[in-house]
């Protein structure tokens, strides 16, 4: 197979990476002392991770003449590699503690919050969680930052939109660049959920500091990465797929032999390892109301590390260097069409003929729907690196009814008499597969019965209720918020508290009727009436690993919900202290505060010790 002849380019008198692996795999010791060893756990088959990647987006640099290639010349979508995830994480409960009260001065009365043990070692807010990731040493940067195109490429882009003071607005203008030329509510028309687009720019550096092999080699030396949490090694010869995965963690010098023996590499959470793929995708998720994720795929020249599949997420596939050969096939039936779930691995005699067939380079971009196969695979003279986005998992209509039909149900059958009334005593008699061609008035009466329920169900369907518990999860799911220098400045993150000359300073908030706030963002919170209480869930301390934190929320008393609802419409300008419509100044006061502290408001200027 193509990578077991991999594993004979190893330098002459010793053995790579790969073959000590399959060796361990198959039973085999090397015959080498056990110094020389390198163990290997065995791949154990594992299920395609929940989510895919997830869309990115950018906004365009100087305009560049771009050739775009629709369904007529067999659009097709696709990565072979399955769509981008973040890996799931056993969940670790940290909401922030509430603080001390503060002395006279602070309002007595503020929102209940519901207390937890924060996490041990934990970093606080955006900013100190990147410092807990960006762990290993610097080191090589991407060509093109390295040139000193400071204001170019996407960070440059990013701290354009970051001028913007609509989230909105941020969010709309990163996904237009992402498509570029073709107009937003052009592809949301013509292809979304529909079909595949392909968009040749003839820019390689379209994506410029976006993510390159040299962003894995630091994220790799870091010491962060783990094989199976957070990286993969495949391979796909000869109709066979395999996973490589050692156990522990992924040194740059297993990596590197792996991927020089023919093994692909797929990086599971690029937002983890670069501030700049979470920056990206924390401003678009916001475009898609949806998880938005990513991988990156880096397969070497002249192999293949997926075999044909299809995907359960919206895929955009960003080239981000070298070229790699695409192929694209139409769903087979109609139970394909936009799955809930991605596939097993196809073969190829299940395929048919591809409706896009295309060579991906650098600053290209393809799209495909769910459903639509897809493999890839490198040319003999060219690595391939790309990054897909992907959003959309479990977000149809199906997946809202799943939550709202039996929720409709229980109320039906609390307060309706006639969904508690006992089926006839001869049902069984005349209903039922066997009786299903018989013709009997019973049957009809029956049958018109149960549809006369089903239709009256939709007046105990609560909605609104169904789709704050969507809106809740999807806060769940949402990687924290970039804040920019000046957004830092104006939130608690730039708050000047510290420890100087033997006590702490700078550590009151002192809010008055006329400070002026408003949200950090206008999706960053949500408001939920749930059994125990009134929630606002927010996102501001969730992880950039997928669901590492538990769900954050504060408990609020019902008198504070206008309050936030009048926050969230007057998004985004700012409004004073004392414009809120809460009852008493002091109660004003203390919800701000709360907020503030929580990272959810800033304020108009940087609040300063008085």
């Amino acid at each position: 197979s193509g990578a077991g002849m991999a594993a004979e380019r190893g330098a002459p008198g010793r053995l790579s990476a790969l073959a000590v692996y399959r060796m361990e795999r198959h039973g085999r010791g090397p015959a080498l002392p056990k110094a020389r060893s390198r163990s290997r756990a065995r791949a154990r088959p594992r299920r395609r991770r929940p989510g895919g990647g997830g869309p990115e987006r950018e906004a365009a640099p100087a305009a560049t003449p771009s050739r775009v290639e629709r369904p007529a010349e067999r659009p097709v979508q696709s990565p072979a590699e399955r769509p981008a995830k973040r890996p799931a994480e056993r969940p670790v409960q940290s909401p922030v503690q509430s603080r001390a009260e503060r002395p006279a001065e602070r309002p007595a009365k503020r929102p209940v919050q519901r207390p937890a043990e924060p996490r041990p070692g934990a970093a606080a807010g955006p900013e100190a969680e990147e410092k807990a990731f960006r762990g290993g040493p610097p080191s090589v940067r991407c060509g093109p930052r390295a040139a000193g195109q400071q204001e170019g490429g996407v960070p440059g882009l990013l701290r354009r939109l970051g001028r913007r003071e609509d989230s909105r607005q941020r969010a709309a203008e990163l996904f237009a660049w992402l498509l570029a030329p073709v107009p937003p509510a052009e592809f949301l028309a013509r292809h979304w959920e529909r079909a595949p687009l392909l968009v040749r720019r003839g820019d390689p550096a379209y994506y410029a500091g976006l993510f390159c092999t040299a962003d894995m080699d630091n994220a790799l030396r870091g010491g962060q990465v783990q094989f199976g949490t957070h990286l993969d090694v495949t391979s796909y010869a000869e109709g066979v797929r395999e996973t490589h995965n050692p156990s522990g963690r992924a040194l740059p010098a297993v990596v590197w032999d792996f991927y020089q023996n023919g093994c692909s590499l797929r990086l599971l959470c690029p937002q983890a390892f670069s501030p700049t793929v979470w920056q990206f995708l924390s401003i678009l998720q916001e475009q898609f109301g949806s998880m938005v994720g990513a991988n990156t795929y880096l397969t070497p020249p002249g192999t293949q590390g997926f075999a044909p599949h299809y995907d359960d997420i919206e895929a955009f596939v960003l080239q981000l260097e070298g070229k790699k050969h695409w192929r694209v096939y139409s769903p087979r039936v109609d139970a394909e069409v936009l799955p809930q779930f991605s596939s097993a691995n196809l073969t190829q005699a299940e395929l048919g003929e591809p409706v896009l067939e295309t060579v991906l380079e650098a600053g290209d971009l393809l799209y495909f729907p769910r459903g639509f196969i897809h493999q890839g695979d490198c040319l003999p003279d060219a690595h391939s690196l790309h990054i897909t986005v992907s959003s959309y998992q479990r977000n149809s209509w199906g997946d809202l009814l799943e939550k709202l039909l039996p929720a409709a149900l229980q109320m039906a059958l609390e307060e309706d008499v006639e969904y508690r009334r006992g089926l006839p005593m001869d049902y069984l008699g005349y209903m039922g597969v066997a009786n299903s061609d018989t013709v009997d008035a019973r049957r009809t009466a029956f049958m018109e019965k149960v549809q006369s329920l089903i239709k009256k169900l939709v007046d105990y369907a609560p909605i609104d209720a169904a789709v704050d518990q969507r809106a809740k999860s999807f806060l769940h799911d949402c990687l924290p918020p970039v804040l920019t220098q000046s957004e830092k400045a104006q939130s608690i993150y730039g708050f000047p508290a510290q420890w100087k000359d033997g006590s702490p300073h700078n550590v009151d908030i002192l809010m008055t009727k006329d400070t002026e706030i408003r949200l950090l963002r206008h999706g960053i919170v949500r408001l939920c009436n749930e059994e125990a209480g009134v929630m606002l869930y927010y996102t501001t301390e969730n992880s950039r690993v997928y669901h590492k934190e538990e769900p954050k929320f504060i408990e609020l008393d019902p008198e504070y919900t206008d309050s936030v609802e009048f926050l969230l419409s007057s998004y985004p300008n700012h409004v004073r202290v004392d414009n809120l419509p809460c009852e008493t100044l002091e109660e004003k006061i203390s919800l701000a505060t709360l907020l503030f502290e929580k990272g959810i408001l800033t304020t108009k200027k940087p609040l300063v010790q008085a």
